[in-house]
C-alpha cells in the first residue's frame, strides 16, 4: 500500500509577505527558490540543491478572529504510481479534491483532510523549476504522455534561474501552453 515518505513543505498564508519573506531570509537563513509576487508567492529552503522549498508564504491571511494560518500541509510519495493511488483512494473515500496539478519540478494532489485543512501529496518529477506553477494535469494517462506534460511546461520555465522572478508574471500560477 503506498505511504506519504515524509513532509515536504508547509504552506503558511500570511499578512505582509515583505516582511515574512525578510524574516524566513534574512533571520531564519533561507534562500528564496521561487517567487511571484503578483500572484502573492514566495517559496523558500533551507537547502536548495536538496528541495525545491520547505516554506511556502501565500498572501491572504484572513483578519477574522480565528484565522486560518496554514495554506497547506503537504507530503511526498514515492512515485507516480502511488501518487495515482492516493488519488483514487481518496476519492473512494469521499474526500474533496481541489485538484492535481503540474508544478513541473513535481505533480502535486491538492485535497481537504477531515477537518477542512488543505493538504498535498506529491511526486517529484526530477525536473527542477524555479518558477511557483500549478497546472492542471489528468495523471491517469499513461505515464509517457503525463510526463510529456511535465516537461513542455518546464521547457517554458527552465530558463528561470534559482530565486528570480519572471519578467511577465502573471497573476495565478497557472502558465498558459505557448502556441
Amino acid at each position: 500500500m503506498p505511504r506519504v515518505t515524509g513532509l515536504g513543505h508547509v504552506g503558511i498564508y500570511v499578512r505582509d509577505l515583505p516582511l515574512m519573506v525578510a524574516f524566513y531570509r534574512d533571520v531564519m537563513g533561507m534562500q528564496v527558490t521561487k517567487q511571484n509576487w503578483r500572484a502573492g508567492a514566495v517559496f523558500l529552503s533551507a537547502d536548495p540543491e536538496a528541495v525545491d522549498h520547505e516554506i511556502a508564504l501565500m498572501r491572504g491571511r484572513p483578519d477574522t478572529p480565528d484565522p486560518h494560518l496554514i495554506q497547506q500541509i503537504s507530503m511526498r510519495v514515492a512515485s507516480l504510481d502511488h501518487l495515482r493511488a492516493f488519488h483514487r483512494r481518496l476519492v473512494a473515500e469521499g474526500y474533496r479534491i481541489e485538484g492535481v496539478v503540474n508544478h513541473a519540478s513535481a505533480i502535486g494532489c491538492y485535497f481537504f483532510d477531515p477537518e477542512g485543512t488543505r493538504t498535498e501529496v506529491f511526486w517529484v518529477t526530477g525536473r527542477p523549476c524555479w518558477v511557483p506553477t500549478a497546472n492542471p494535469i489528468d495523471i491517469e494517462q499513461p505515464d509517457e504522455a503525463v510526463l510529456a506534460e511535465v516537461d513542455r511546461l518546464w521547457t517554458q520555465l527552465r530558463h528561470v534561474p534559482l530565486g528570480a522572478r519572471m519578467t511577465d508574471e502573471a497573476a495565478t500560477l497557472e502558465v498558459a501552453p505557448r502556441a
